[in-house]
Protein backbone atom coordinates (compact mmCIF):
# COMPACT_ATOMS: atom_id res chain seq x y z
CA UNK A 1 0.00 0.00 0.00
CA UNK A 2 2.73 2.35 0.69
CA UNK A 3 4.53 1.93 -2.28
CA UNK A 4 1.27 2.38 -4.50
CA UNK A 5 0.96 5.23 -2.46
CA UNK A 6 -1.66 5.31 0.01
CA UNK A 7 -2.14 8.21 2.06
CA UNK A 8 -0.30 6.73 5.89
CA UNK A 9 -3.33 6.85 7.44
CA UNK A 10 -4.55 4.26 5.54
CA UNK A 11 -1.76 2.03 5.89
CA UNK A 12 -2.41 2.63 9.28
CA UNK A 13 -5.82 1.82 9.66
CA UNK A 14 -5.65 -1.50 7.45
CA UNK A 15 -2.84 -2.36 9.78
CA UNK A 16 -4.80 -1.88 12.75
CA UNK A 17 -7.72 -3.75 11.56
CA UNK A 18 -6.38 -6.47 10.21
CA UNK A 19 -4.43 -7.00 13.88
CA UNK A 20 -7.73 -6.48 15.69
CA UNK A 21 -10.03 -8.92 13.04
CA UNK A 22 -6.95 -11.50 13.44
CA UNK A 23 -7.26 -11.02 17.43
CA UNK A 24 -10.74 -11.66 17.85
CA UNK A 25 -11.51 -7.85 19.16
CA UNK A 26 -14.23 -5.99 18.21
CA UNK A 27 -13.43 -2.82 15.79
CA UNK A 28 -15.66 -0.83 17.74
CA UNK A 29 -12.37 -0.18 19.58
CA UNK A 30 -10.84 2.18 16.89
CA UNK A 31 -13.95 4.32 16.82
CA UNK A 32 -13.63 4.41 20.54
CA UNK A 33 -9.84 5.35 20.56
CA UNK A 34 -11.04 8.67 18.39
CA UNK A 35 -13.48 9.68 20.79
CA UNK A 36 -10.98 9.13 23.81
CA UNK A 37 -8.52 11.89 21.73
CA UNK A 38 -11.33 13.77 20.85
CA UNK A 39 -11.88 14.06 24.71
CA UNK A 40 -8.24 15.67 25.45
CA UNK A 41 -8.19 19.23 27.15
CA UNK A 42 -4.91 20.01 25.28
CA UNK A 43 -6.33 18.87 21.74
CA UNK A 44 -7.89 22.29 21.27
CA UNK A 45 -4.30 24.00 21.26
CA UNK A 46 -3.18 22.10 18.28
CA UNK A 47 -5.50 23.65 15.43
CA UNK A 48 -5.73 27.08 17.54
CA UNK A 49 -1.88 27.45 17.67
CA UNK A 50 -1.76 26.35 13.88
CA UNK A 51 -4.12 28.45 12.59
CA UNK A 52 -2.44 31.78 14.69
CA UNK A 53 0.68 30.65 13.13
CA UNK A 54 -0.35 30.77 9.63
CA UNK A 55 -1.61 33.87 10.13
CA UNK A 56 1.42 35.76 11.34
CA UNK A 57 3.12 33.60 8.26
CA UNK A 58 1.13 35.65 5.90
CA UNK A 59 1.60 39.00 7.55
CA UNK A 60 5.01 41.21 7.76
CA UNK A 61 5.45 39.74 11.01
CA UNK A 62 8.55 38.29 10.01
CA UNK A 63 10.04 41.59 8.78
CA UNK A 64 8.99 43.18 11.17
CA UNK A 65 10.95 40.44 13.60
CA UNK A 66 14.26 40.71 11.46
CA UNK A 67 14.05 45.00 12.30
CA UNK A 68 13.58 44.31 15.99
CA UNK A 69 16.20 41.71 16.37
CA UNK A 70 18.77 43.85 13.97
CA UNK A 71 18.09 46.83 16.10
CA UNK A 72 19.01 45.15 19.32
CA UNK A 73 21.83 43.05 18.34
CA UNK A 74 23.73 44.52 15.58
CA UNK A 75 26.63 45.73 17.57
CA UNK A 76 27.82 41.96 17.67
CA UNK A 77 30.63 40.15 16.13
CA UNK A 78 28.77 38.24 13.03
CA UNK A 79 25.41 40.15 13.71
CA UNK A 80 23.67 39.43 10.65
CA UNK A 81 24.51 35.61 11.65
CA UNK A 82 23.31 35.83 14.94
CA UNK A 83 20.58 38.13 13.77
CA UNK A 84 19.28 35.00 11.60
CA UNK A 85 19.55 32.07 13.83
CA UNK A 86 17.31 34.11 16.21
CA UNK A 87 14.53 35.46 14.15
CA UNK A 88 14.46 32.07 12.56
CA UNK A 89 14.29 30.34 15.97
CA UNK A 90 11.49 32.82 16.92
CA UNK A 91 9.41 32.19 14.03
CA UNK A 92 9.38 28.64 13.80
CA UNK A 93 8.50 28.34 17.34
CA UNK A 94 5.32 30.46 16.92
CA UNK A 95 4.20 29.32 13.24
CA UNK A 96 5.45 25.54 14.34
CA UNK A 97 6.79 24.85 10.47
CA UNK A 98 10.49 24.94 9.47
CA UNK A 99 9.77 25.10 5.95
CA UNK A 100 7.37 28.24 6.68
CA UNK A 101 10.24 29.85 8.14
CA UNK A 102 12.89 29.28 5.29
CA UNK A 103 10.00 30.71 2.43
CA UNK A 104 8.94 33.65 4.59
CA UNK A 105 12.40 34.89 6.48
CA UNK A 106 14.35 32.98 3.60
CA UNK A 107 13.95 35.89 0.96
CA UNK A 108 14.57 38.48 3.16
CA UNK A 109 18.09 36.64 4.81
CA UNK A 110 19.82 35.47 1.92
CA UNK A 111 20.39 38.36 -0.13
CA UNK A 112 21.16 40.64 3.24
CA UNK A 113 23.53 38.25 4.34
CA UNK A 114 25.37 37.94 0.86
CA UNK A 115 25.08 41.96 0.82
CA UNK A 116 26.59 42.19 3.81
CA UNK A 117 29.90 40.09 2.79
CA UNK A 118 29.22 36.31 4.37
CA UNK A 119 29.67 33.88 1.68
CA UNK A 120 27.31 32.37 -0.21
CA UNK A 121 28.20 28.54 0.69
CA UNK A 122 27.83 29.97 4.47
CA UNK A 123 24.30 32.04 4.23
CA UNK A 124 22.49 29.15 2.41
CA UNK A 125 23.27 26.80 5.48
CA UNK A 126 22.67 29.05 7.74
CA UNK A 127 18.83 29.89 6.49
CA UNK A 128 18.23 25.93 5.67
CA UNK A 129 18.99 24.99 8.67
CA UNK A 130 18.12 27.26 11.26
CA UNK A 131 14.48 27.32 9.89
CA UNK A 132 13.83 24.26 12.57
CA UNK A 133 15.45 25.59 15.57
CA UNK A 134 12.46 26.95 17.16
CA UNK A 135 10.64 23.27 17.90
CA UNK A 136 11.51 22.99 21.71
CA UNK A 137 10.95 26.59 22.03
CA UNK A 138 6.49 27.49 23.51
CA UNK A 139 4.63 26.98 21.44
CA UNK A 140 5.86 24.64 19.60
CA UNK A 141 2.89 22.45 18.18
CA UNK A 142 5.29 19.59 18.03
CA UNK A 143 6.21 19.59 21.63
CA UNK A 144 2.03 20.17 22.69
CA UNK A 145 1.34 16.97 20.11
CA UNK A 146 4.17 14.87 22.02
CA UNK A 147 2.45 16.14 24.93
CA UNK A 148 -0.78 14.83 24.20
CA UNK A 149 0.54 11.62 22.82
CA UNK A 150 2.43 10.53 26.27
CA UNK A 151 -0.65 11.81 28.14
CA UNK A 152 -2.71 9.33 26.31
CA UNK A 153 -0.04 6.45 27.40
CA UNK A 154 -1.13 6.85 30.79
CA UNK A 155 2.43 5.76 31.90
CA UNK A 156 2.20 6.38 35.87
CA UNK A 157 3.88 9.63 35.34
CA UNK A 158 2.20 13.01 35.24
CA UNK A 159 3.77 15.23 32.44
CA UNK A 160 2.37 18.50 32.00
CA UNK A 161 2.43 20.96 29.13
CA UNK A 162 4.63 23.85 30.95
CA UNK A 163 7.06 20.78 32.21
CA UNK A 164 7.58 19.80 28.17
CA UNK A 165 8.13 24.15 27.51
CA UNK A 166 10.67 24.65 30.77
CA UNK A 167 12.17 20.90 29.30
CA UNK A 168 13.14 22.41 25.50
CA UNK A 169 14.41 25.89 26.42
CA UNK A 170 17.93 25.08 27.64
CA UNK A 171 18.64 22.25 24.89
CA UNK A 172 17.10 25.06 22.64
CA UNK A 173 19.97 27.80 23.90
CA UNK A 174 22.42 25.11 23.60
CA UNK A 175 22.26 24.87 19.84
CA UNK A 176 21.52 28.73 19.18
CA UNK A 177 24.67 29.21 21.40
CA UNK A 178 26.71 26.76 19.83
CA UNK A 179 26.24 27.95 16.71
CA UNK A 180 26.69 31.54 17.11
CA UNK A 181 30.08 30.77 18.89
CA UNK A 182 31.15 28.65 15.43
CA UNK A 183 29.82 31.42 13.07
CA UNK A 184 31.32 34.32 15.40
CA UNK A 185 34.76 32.16 15.33
CA UNK A 186 34.24 31.38 11.20
CA UNK A 187 33.47 34.85 10.38
CA UNK A 188 36.05 36.38 12.97
CA UNK A 189 38.31 38.22 10.20
CA UNK A 190 35.26 39.11 7.56
CA UNK A 191 35.38 43.12 7.79
CA UNK A 192 31.92 44.78 8.79
CA UNK A 193 30.39 48.19 9.02
CA UNK A 194 29.85 48.44 12.70
CA UNK A 195 26.56 49.84 13.92
CA UNK A 196 26.17 51.33 17.11
CA UNK A 197 22.98 50.46 19.41
CA UNK A 198 20.44 53.91 18.78
CA UNK A 199 18.01 54.74 20.94
CA UNK A 200 15.66 56.51 18.07
CA UNK A 201 15.49 53.33 16.14
CA UNK A 202 15.01 51.22 18.72
CA UNK A 203 11.82 53.36 19.91
CA UNK A 204 11.25 53.50 16.34
CA UNK A 205 10.49 49.27 15.45
CA UNK A 206 9.59 48.57 19.00
CA UNK A 207 6.41 51.14 17.99
CA UNK A 208 6.20 49.63 14.90
CA UNK A 209 5.53 45.95 16.41
CA UNK A 210 4.20 47.17 19.73
CA UNK A 211 0.74 44.79 18.90
CA UNK A 212 2.83 42.11 18.55
CA UNK A 213 5.40 42.47 21.33
CA UNK A 214 3.43 41.65 23.96
CA UNK A 215 2.61 38.26 22.54
CA UNK A 216 5.46 35.79 23.42
CA UNK A 217 5.23 37.37 27.25
CA UNK A 218 1.14 36.66 27.15
CA UNK A 219 1.50 33.02 26.16
CA UNK A 220 4.45 32.49 28.70
CA UNK A 221 3.17 34.39 31.46
CA UNK A 222 -0.41 32.63 30.88
CA UNK A 223 1.24 29.13 31.05
CA UNK A 224 3.70 29.26 33.14
CA UNK A 225 2.32 31.50 35.34
CA UNK A 226 -1.25 29.50 36.05
CA UNK A 227 -3.73 32.15 34.50
CA UNK A 228 -4.66 30.15 31.60
CA UNK A 229 -5.21 26.66 30.59
CA UNK A 230 -2.88 25.75 27.74
CA UNK A 231 -6.38 25.48 25.59
CA UNK A 232 -7.57 29.15 26.83
CA UNK A 233 -3.92 30.15 26.01
CA UNK A 234 -4.47 28.81 22.31
CA UNK A 235 -7.70 30.64 21.78
CA UNK A 236 -7.24 34.07 23.02
CA UNK A 237 -4.19 34.07 21.25
CA UNK A 238 -5.62 33.02 18.07
CA UNK A 239 -8.48 35.81 18.59
CA UNK A 240 -5.23 38.47 19.69
CA UNK A 241 -3.66 37.96 16.21
CA UNK A 242 -6.44 37.90 14.38
CA UNK A 243 -7.42 41.26 15.28
CA UNK A 244 -4.15 42.70 14.76
CA UNK A 245 -3.05 41.19 11.78
CA UNK A 246 -6.89 42.01 10.00
CA UNK A 247 -7.92 44.88 11.69
CA UNK A 248 -4.97 47.11 12.89
CA UNK A 249 -2.47 46.44 10.73
CA UNK A 250 -4.67 45.59 7.52
CA UNK A 251 -2.00 42.78 6.30
CA UNK A 252 -4.34 39.66 5.60
CA UNK A 253 -7.93 40.78 4.04
CA UNK A 254 -10.69 39.29 5.12
CA UNK A 255 -10.98 37.29 1.63
CA UNK A 256 -7.79 36.09 2.58
CA UNK A 257 -8.90 34.31 5.76
CA UNK A 258 -10.92 31.60 3.78
CA UNK A 259 -7.75 30.22 1.99
CA UNK A 260 -5.39 30.64 5.26
CA UNK A 261 -8.37 28.69 7.31
CA UNK A 262 -8.17 26.02 4.84
CA UNK A 263 -4.43 25.70 4.85
CA UNK A 264 -3.92 25.63 8.40
CA UNK A 265 -7.23 23.08 8.64
CA UNK A 266 -5.86 20.35 6.21
CA UNK A 267 -2.39 20.48 7.54
CA UNK A 268 -3.85 19.81 11.44
CA UNK A 269 -6.69 17.74 9.99
CA UNK A 270 -4.16 15.67 8.45
CA UNK A 271 -2.02 14.99 11.28
CA UNK A 272 -5.52 14.54 14.12
CA UNK A 273 -6.75 11.42 11.57
CA UNK A 274 -3.25 10.07 11.71
CA UNK A 275 -3.30 10.08 15.37
CA UNK A 276 -6.55 8.89 15.91
CA UNK A 277 -5.39 5.65 14.19
CA UNK A 278 -1.98 5.42 15.18
CA UNK A 279 -3.31 5.20 18.76
CA UNK A 280 -5.66 2.37 18.01
CA UNK A 281 -2.82 0.70 16.60
CA UNK A 282 -0.48 1.53 19.46
CA UNK A 283 -3.18 -0.16 21.61
CA UNK A 284 -3.16 -3.12 19.52
CA UNK A 285 0.67 -3.58 19.71
CA UNK A 286 -0.37 -3.24 23.39
CA UNK A 287 -2.80 -5.70 23.61
CA UNK A 288 -0.24 -8.04 21.43
CA UNK A 289 2.13 -7.16 24.03
CA UNK A 290 4.59 -6.17 21.02
CA UNK A 291 6.12 -3.14 23.79
CA UNK A 292 7.12 -5.87 26.10
CA UNK A 293 8.81 -7.88 22.98
CA UNK A 294 10.47 -5.51 21.88
CA UNK A 295 11.94 -3.92 25.11
CA UNK A 296 12.79 -7.90 25.97
CA UNK A 297 15.05 -7.90 22.30
CA UNK A 298 16.42 -4.77 23.01
CA UNK A 299 17.54 -5.55 26.30
CA UNK A 300 18.71 -8.86 25.59
CA UNK A 301 21.22 -6.59 22.64
CA UNK A 302 21.83 -3.49 24.07
CA UNK A 303 23.20 -3.83 27.60
CA UNK A 304 24.04 -0.22 28.50
CA UNK A 305 21.80 2.90 28.46
CA UNK A 306 24.92 4.73 27.12
CA UNK A 307 24.75 2.28 23.95
CA UNK A 308 20.96 2.49 24.02
CA UNK A 309 20.74 6.19 23.46
CA UNK A 310 23.52 6.01 20.90
CA UNK A 311 21.57 4.08 18.65
CA UNK A 312 18.35 5.90 19.34
CA UNK A 313 19.82 8.95 17.87
CA UNK A 314 20.94 7.20 14.74
CA UNK A 315 17.53 5.28 14.43
CA UNK A 316 15.35 9.14 15.26
CA UNK A 317 17.92 11.12 12.17
CA UNK A 318 17.20 7.99 10.11
CA UNK A 319 13.71 8.51 10.88
CA UNK A 320 13.68 12.62 10.54
CA UNK A 321 15.27 12.62 7.22
CA UNK A 322 12.60 10.46 5.80
CA UNK A 323 9.18 11.15 7.87
CA UNK A 324 7.40 14.53 8.52
CA UNK A 325 8.20 15.26 12.00
CA UNK A 326 4.59 14.87 13.32
CA UNK A 327 3.90 11.57 11.68
CA UNK A 328 7.22 10.10 13.60
CA UNK A 329 6.02 11.45 16.61
CA UNK A 330 2.69 10.09 16.46
CA UNK A 331 3.81 6.51 14.66
CA UNK A 332 7.32 6.32 16.71
CA UNK A 333 6.51 8.10 20.35
CA UNK A 334 4.16 4.92 21.70
CA UNK A 335 6.89 2.33 20.74
CA UNK A 336 10.00 3.88 21.95
CA UNK A 337 8.72 5.87 24.93
CA UNK A 338 7.61 2.01 27.55
CA UNK A 339 11.89 0.89 26.23
CA UNK A 340 13.10 4.16 27.12
CA UNK A 341 11.18 3.83 30.45
CA UNK A 342 12.98 0.62 31.02
CA UNK A 343 16.07 2.10 30.78
CA UNK A 344 15.65 4.79 33.65
CA UNK A 345 14.98 7.65 30.59
CA UNK A 346 12.33 10.28 31.44
CA UNK A 347 9.48 10.94 29.44
CA UNK A 348 10.72 14.79 29.18
CA UNK A 349 14.13 13.85 28.52
CA UNK A 350 13.04 11.58 25.78
CA UNK A 351 10.81 13.87 24.22
CA UNK A 352 13.73 16.32 24.00
CA UNK A 353 15.77 14.13 22.58
CA UNK A 354 13.02 13.15 19.98
CA UNK A 355 12.70 16.45 18.74
CA UNK A 356 16.60 17.61 18.50
CA UNK A 357 16.66 14.60 16.35
CA UNK A 358 14.11 15.32 14.52
CA UNK A 359 15.18 18.94 13.68
CA UNK A 360 18.41 17.72 12.29
CA UNK A 361 16.48 15.36 10.15
CA UNK A 362 15.02 18.13 8.04
CA UNK A 363 18.29 18.81 6.89
CA UNK A 364 19.48 15.62 6.68
CA UNK A 365 20.90 14.84 3.28
CA UNK A 366 19.45 12.90 0.99
CA UNK A 367 15.98 13.71 1.65
CA UNK A 368 15.78 16.25 4.07
CA UNK A 369 12.39 18.21 3.32
CA UNK A 370 14.09 21.43 3.98
CA UNK A 371 16.83 20.95 1.52
CA UNK A 372 14.24 20.62 -0.76
CA UNK A 373 12.56 23.56 -0.04
CA UNK A 374 15.25 25.58 0.14
CA UNK A 375 16.55 24.41 -3.16
CA UNK A 376 13.21 25.41 -4.55
CA UNK A 377 12.67 28.75 -2.73
CA UNK A 378 16.50 29.89 -3.30
CA UNK A 379 16.70 27.82 -6.72
CA UNK A 380 19.92 26.01 -5.94
CA UNK A 381 21.05 22.60 -6.82
CA UNK A 382 20.38 20.30 -4.49
CA UNK A 383 24.21 19.32 -3.75
CA UNK A 384 24.88 22.97 -3.37
CA UNK A 385 22.01 22.67 -0.64
CA UNK A 386 24.15 19.69 0.90
CA UNK A 387 27.51 21.12 0.84
CA UNK A 388 25.98 24.22 2.75
CA UNK A 389 24.29 22.39 5.50
CA UNK A 390 26.81 19.78 6.81
CA UNK A 391 28.91 22.36 8.61
CA UNK A 392 25.62 23.23 10.25
CA UNK A 393 24.68 19.75 10.69
CA UNK A 394 28.13 18.95 12.37
CA UNK A 395 27.57 21.51 14.92
CA UNK A 396 24.05 20.90 15.49
CA UNK A 397 25.05 16.65 16.37
CA UNK A 398 27.24 17.89 19.19
CA UNK A 399 24.35 19.97 20.40
CA UNK A 400 22.23 16.52 20.64
CA UNK A 401 25.00 14.18 21.82
CA UNK A 402 25.20 16.67 24.96
CA UNK A 403 21.37 17.00 25.24
CA UNK A 404 21.33 12.83 24.93
CA UNK A 405 23.76 12.31 27.52
CA UNK A 406 23.52 15.47 29.57
CA UNK A 407 19.78 14.73 31.38
CA UNK A 408 20.07 17.81 33.54
CA UNK A 409 19.47 20.17 30.54
CA UNK A 410 16.16 18.95 29.98
CA UNK A 411 15.43 17.98 33.86
CA UNK A 412 17.19 20.40 36.20
CA UNK A 413 13.65 21.88 37.28
CA UNK A 414 12.46 18.52 38.36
Amino acid sequence: MLLLGMPLFVIILAATILGFYHAEIDLTVISIEFYRIADTPLLVALPLFTFAGYILSESKTSERLLKITHVFFSWMPSSLAIISLLSCAIFTAFTGASGVTIVALGALLLPALIKEGYPEKLSLGLVTTTGSLGLLLPPSVPLILYGIIIQQMNLGIEITLPQLFVAGLLPALLMLLLLGLWLAWTTRKMKRQKTSFSIKRAKSVLLESIWEIPLPLFILMGIFGGFFTISEVAAVTTIYVLIVEIFIYKEIKLRQLNKIIIDAMQMIGSILLILGVAMAFTNYLVDAEVPAYLFTWVKENVKSQFTFLLLLNLFLLLLGAILDIFSALIIVVPLIVPVALGYQIHPLHLGVIFLANMQIGYFTPPVGMNLFIASYRFNKPITEIYQATIPFMLILLVAVLMITYIPWLSTWFL
